[in-house]
């Protein structure tokens, strides 16, 4: 594979630049100053000024580039959209032909990271190659370099042509009827695309505490996140094992409760954690101003033995258990995956029900996300089956 398969490049900004845009092209800083264009910014001053104090190896500022992202689901995005309303966000998404424009370059990182090394095309398409799957995850940390890394950009002189504009990503259907008031008779195509967001795919509330949801949990802003386990201090496979990558920290926790048998088979393990999640997965080229999301973990068994199935009796105690316990441990709020139906060869049809049965009427939001591993039967995502 000589490069990565490209079939767009990214520019992130406010929906209220977006005619200027059309019209003018994506523009530098630099020309957007000499232009004397009016602009809405989405970045906080301090992030734009030490763009301008970070140079390329050519020795010109990064004002003086436009800059795309080839992944716009990021931690710069995560940023934005934690402190602007995400409806006001738009992604532009640009035809890979604007690679031939001449002295493009590629950065291997946030460009204004002082690790990020710059390339002509050529070198920068093979390091791109060399950290595509990093590129296009779901998730990253900062002691890897992923965070940096996923962050890479493609640094065009000056401005990029309207005629490369392929399309605008917005947040929800709300925020595409908006943005086609706002571009008029504009030809260009407006796709709501949530995930970029960090938002849902989609979200069916089953009773007034209770919703269904096919998303990524992580990015859920509930308190508290359930992480499916077992009691041997194995995370191998599944949420567990992304847990165990990106927070360390719970994997040690975990094995600890295992050890001290304060996890079983029928019993969770809060881990009332107090690190800041936005702290680590928002760009921090400078302090947020207001760093929130301190999330609890819910260590809960869906298996005694990692290669076990998982046992509707284990996980239904482990159920009773919240119900019981949750305003004495303090849970607020709650994240769950569906119990059991990934790697515990588990029905749906059978978890579901259980899983609102304990969970429905219980004085917190509850948010259950879907199995993702097969299509689940829409009859059994309705409250008439699901609170029988």
């Amino acid at each position: 594979m000589n490069k990565p398969e490209l079939k767009s490049l990214y520019y992130i900004t406010h929906i209220e630049n977006l005619p200027s845009i059309l019209q003018k092209g994506i523009l530098s800083h630099k020309k957007v100053d000499e232009l004397g264009v009016s602009y809405t910014p989405i970045y906080d001053s301090t992030i734009v000024s030490k763009r301008k104090d970070k140079s390329t190896p050519e020795r010109n500022s990064l004002w003086e580039y436009a800059n795309l992202y080839f992944q716009p689901r990021n931690p710069m995005m995560y940023r934005v959209v934690n402190e602007k309303d995400k409806r006001d966000i738009a992604v532009v998404g640009v035809k890979p032909e604007v690679l031939n424009i001449s002295g493009c370059m590629i950065s291997d990182g946030n460009a204004a990271n002082d690790p990020t090394n710059f390339f002509s095309l050529k070198e920068g398409l093979k390091i791109l190659n060399q950290q595509w799957k990093i590129i296009q995850s779901d998730w990253w940390k900062e002691d890897d370099g992923s965070k940096r890394k996923i962050m890479a950009e493609c640094l065009i002189p000056e401005q990029i042509s309207p005629s490369l504009i392929h399309s605008i990503f917005v947040a929800d259907h709300k925020a595409k009827e908006r943005v086609e008031q706002i571009i008029g008779s504009a030809k260009i195509s407006v796709v709501p695309e949530s995930h970029i967001f960090f938002l849902p795919r989609s979200l069916t509330r089953i009773s007034s505490n209770l919703s269904l949801i096919d998303g990524d949990m992580f990015f859920s802003h509930m308190q508290t996140l359930t992480i499916s386990v077992n009691i041997q201090g194995i995370m191998g496979k599944g949420l567990a094992s992304r847990a165990k990558y990106q927070f360390p920290d719970v994997y040690v926790v975990y094995q600890d409760a295992c050890r001290n048998k304060q996890l079983t088979a029928t019993k969770p393990y809060l881990y009332k954690r107090e690190a800041s999640l936005d702290q680590e997965l928002a760009d921090l080229s400078f302090p947020l101003a207001t760093p929130n999301a301190i999330k609890w973990f819910l260590l809960f068994s869906t298996k005694r033995k990692w290669q076990d199935n998982s046992r509707l009796e284990d996980i239904e105690a482990g159920l009773n258990w919240v119900r019981n316990n949750y305003r004495e441990v303090g849970i607020q709020s709650l994240a769950m995956p569906a119990l059991g139906c990934g790697l515990g060869n588990l029905n749906w049809a059978d978890v579901g029900r259980i899983m609102c049965r304990y969970l429905h009427g219980i004085e917190i939001p509850v948010a259950i996300y879907l199995p993702r591993e097969h299509q689940i039967d829409p009859n059994y995502l309705t409250s008439d089956y699901l609170l029988m």
